[in-house]
């Protein structure tokens, strides 16, 4: 997504937030959640901005469920061989 494309986002976001707060003000508010929801959504476009200022890229979804399924099965890996240890130093100690 292009800089303007994220500041146009971003006022839309702005002004959506000032609507909702009116409303909770005024007492029309019927959806609460959505004042939150506004709120983080404005927090991952300067995110995002931010990011690209920087030149920092994220890792695609793809890339990051991968290397977290890896390292879980490293994990797991690593707990059945200490498991297999355990009980053969508790077998070799009766």
């Amino acid at each position: 997504m292009s800089t303007e494309a994220k500041l146009d986002e971003l006022r839309k976001a702005k002004a959506e937030l000032f609507n909702l707060r009116f409303q909770s003000a005024t007492g029309q508010l019927d959806n609460h959640g959505r004042l939150r929801a506004v709120r983080k959504d404005i927090a991952r476009i300067y995110t995002e901005m931010r990011e690209s200022e920087l030149g920092i890229r994220r890792r695609p979804a793809k890339l990051a469920a991968a290397h977290q399924t890896a390292a879980k099965d490293a994990t797991t890996d690593t707990t059945q061989k200490k498991s297999k240890t355990s009980a053969r130093q508790a077998k070799a100690a009766s």
